[in-house]
């Protein structure tokens, strides 16, 4: 590497700082004569939004033999829940609370984007995010940083695999450092003032876990944090992830971020924003080409450290070098294994239990669901019941939407030929006509059972998708009251990337199960689960509000003075025309099966220092059918120097159960789980020890409490909670 750097002139040392983007035709992929032209003058250190085998090969061909170094490209794509094969979107695969699952599916989006020779995907996304009117919320895991640091590490290990020069692994990059999800009135690119605690407990943990799983990657935000952008944040980058966190990868810059500085107003011009932006740490410039029009011209002059130049142009190589491609270039372009891998039928299954475990049952009254196999006639009716891209989600990469297996067409394959599956769309998201309602009604007359399929299209959540009202789309409440006041049995379908306001649909439907964007398989699964074939084990890894007035609204708030009673008190920290508490809490979902749960059970009342205590929940299913039990573990720090949340979590766990069977949830709490962070700087258990109350419970409004005794060792310096990074065994 050194041999190879030594021989770099200046521009082609910046050109390696240079990621540029291909463009989309309808043919497929392709890099317009701008592009190729970097590529041949030694001024692309990589590529994105390029896929396929043949044509990465060619860019590779390219690079190796057209350019005086040879120097191979690093080839990124946006892969954020699946490449050909679609898993749910990432908010909806938090629901499933399943870590072994979630790596599963990355294991997928790995292997099918590798075998088109993508090499580094700009996943995951890690922002922990409280504002549901953000459309980007469909791209993380939620409100919970504890749950969100978890599925990062699995996200990371997932990708990157045993071995990161394997031709089925990439590089990941995990985004947006930091802060993103902290939006303003939850609109892109904005951010609120976070203090340093709200910015270590609510922010950066995911990034931590992502960074102790070894990403090998951290994309620089937009926003700006204590009024620094991302890319211009050189207490983030160099000081909290390379001297505090020990990261050895590269950081690359959000799309276009480095150019948009003098925007931000903390930069006179290109240059000026170019100095601000690599000083501070980022190394690679995606596609504002700043780097490359004024880096060279800021060395020269002395404005720039050559020696951090050599650091960061290291880094990238040693990406390269780590991901196999000076040895076997073409490692990952291979059309043979392209063909067999894509979209192949053990593909096809993880993405199928997936989309099943990622489903969350909201209400079920009368316990209308599971509706019987032998239905003879289903009425899919509503705009989302048969449109293959909604299906899909944003951000579906090189998805299919004609390949996607809508509601409809799953429901159909369940039930067989022998019924009749008829799906009506009732009009669009936007609208519906008294028409529209009125054949709708008519066709769920003459229905055994009626399927509402509503919610938002696709492009409604991700990125440049924030919304102010997040109720029901357009006429969909008027469509599904026309519906169910025929009074047959009815389940309403959500698709969505978002919490939605639906308090007077839940109001009214008798049950309402969330699918989110299920993905390729998403039809499959939900009709597998409307019809009994597989239990819905899914749990919110977000509050839903009853209004966007609430929001934010989340689990783990800190407490007031004067906090609101069941029902409204005046002087107390309440509306006057709403409850306080959310339609439906974190972690909350029902089953079809019926649970009762004990009292917790500690194994000792008193921790001291670095002992664990083992805490314990009796489950007995009391209901007809067999179906896993979920427990989650809350705790609360009763008595503390400073005010915590009423919540925080730290555990969760199952167990599958018969009809009048009874088991055991086990949790282990240890000391770093009641760490958070002092005024000192550093996340340690309270140094003046006291009660903690221990919560276990289905979901974060409904727990029974035991409280546990802490008393601190001599020894109080402790590293933040770190989640298990170990790589498993293959």
């Amino acid at each position: 590497m050194e041999e190879l750097l030594s021989r770099m002139t200046l521009e082609e040392k910046v050109g390696q700082l240079n990621l540029v983007s291909g463009n989309h035709a309808v043919t497929g992929p392709f890099a317009p004569q701008s592009v190729r032209d970097a590529i041949l003058k030694g001024q692309a250190g990589g590529l994105f939004n390029v896929y396929g085998a043949e044509y990465t090969r060619s860019l590779q061909a390219m690079a190796l033999t057209e350019t005086r170094l040879g120097v191979p490209l690093l080839l990124g794509f946006d892969v954020l829940h699946g490449y050909r094969t679609i898993l749910p979107i990432p908010l909806g695969q938090a629901a499933s609370w399943d870590m072994e699952a979630i790596q599963a599916g990355e294991r997928v989006s790995a292997t099918e984007a590798s075998a088109a020779g993508v090499n580094w995907i700009f996943a995951p996304m890690v922002d922990v995010t409280r504002d549901p009117r953000w459309g980007r919320v469909a791209e993380g895991s939620g409100e919970s940083a504890w749950l969100g640091a978890q599925i990062a590490a699995a996200r990371v290990h997932g990708l990157e695999g045993q071995s990161l020069s394997a031709p089925d692994s990439v590089a990941s990059c995990v985004k947006h450092f930091a802060g993103n999800g902290a939006t303003e009135a939850g609109r892109d690119y904005s951010a609120l003032d976070l203090s340093e605690r709200a910015l270590r407990e609510q922010q950066l943990p995911p990034f931590k876990a992502a960074v102790d799983a070894d990403a090998r990657c951290v994309m620089a935000a937009f926003n700006a944090v204590d009024g620094v952008p991302g890319v211009a944040n050189e207490r983030l980058l160099r000081d909290i992830l390379r001297k505090e966190w020990g990261f050895r990868g590269i950081v690359v810059s959000d799309f276009g971020a480095i150019g948009e500085l003098p925007v931000h107003g903390v930069a006179e011009d290109g240059f000026d924003a170019s100095r601000i932006a690599f000083q501070a740490g980022t190394d690679m410039d995606m596609e504002s080409r700043s780097y490359v029009g004024s880096l060279p011209l800021l060395v020269r002059e002395g404005l720039v450290d050559g020696g951090l130049l050599d650091d960061s142009v290291r880094r990238i190589l040693q990406l390269k070098e780590d991901l196999g491609l000076f040895d076997q270039p073409f490692g990952r372009s291979d059309e043979k294994r392209e063909a067999e891998v894509i979209g192949s039928a053990q593909h096809k299954a993880v993405a199928l239990a997936l989309a099943e475990k990622s489903l969350v049952l909201l209400k079920n009254d009368r316990e209308v669901l599971p509706f019987a196999v032998t239905a003879k006639s289903v009425a899919v009716i509503g705009p989302l019941g048969d449109a293959g891209a909604d299906t899909l989600g944003p951000w579906a990469a090189h998805g299919d939407p004609n390949a996607a297996i809508t509601l409809k067409e799953g429901i159909a394959q369940v039930l067989g030929p022998s019924a009749r599956v008829t799906a009506l769309a009732a009009g669009s998201v936007e609208r519906s006509t008294a028409a529209d309602i009125a054949s709708a009604v008519r066709l769920a007359a003459t229905a055994d059972v009626v399927v509402l399929a509503l919610g938002e299209h696709a492009t409604q959540s991700g990125e440049a998708a924030s919304r102010a009202s997040l109720d029901l789309p357009g006429d969909q409440l008027s469509l599904a009251r026309a519906v169910l006041a025929l009074g047959k049995p009815t389940a309403v379908v959500l698709f969505n990337g978002r919490p939605l306001t639906i308090e007077d649909l839940d109001r009214d439907a008798p049950a309402i199960l969330e699918a989110w964007f299920p993905g390729s398989e998403g039809g499959l699964a939900v009709a597998r689960t409307l019809f009994g074939l597989n239990e819905p084990t899914g749990r919110l890894p977000i509050s839903f509000p009853r209004s966007v007035g609430q929001i934010p609204i989340y689990h783990d708030h800190l407490p007031t003075g004067r906090p609101a009673a069941e029902t409204y008190k005046p002087y107390t920290s309440a509306y006057i025309d709403l409850p306080s508490t959310p339609l439906y809490p974190f972690g909350y979902g029902l089953s079809y099966a019926r649970f009762e749960m004990g009292e917790p059970r500690l194994d000792r009342l008193r921790m001291v220092g670095s002992q664990s205590v083992q805490v314990t929940v009796d489950v007995t299913n009391v209901g007809p059918r067999p179906g896993t039990a979920q427990a989650q573990l809350y705790i609360r720090h009763k008595v503390a120097r400073l005010s915590r949340p009423v919540r925080e979590l730290r555990g969760m766990g199952r167990v599958t159960l018969k009809p009048g069977e009874a088991g055991v949830i086990s949790f282990t709490l240890k000391e770093s789980d009641l760490a958070y962070w002092q005024p000192g700087g550093r996340f340690a258990a309270p140094d003046v020890g006291g009660p903690v109350e221990v919560h276990v419970g289905p979901d974060s409004g409904r727990t029974r409490m035991t409280v546990l005794e802490y008393r601190p060792s001599s020894a109080m310096v402790q590293q933040p909670a770190r989640v298990d990074t170990a790589r498993p065994t293959p």
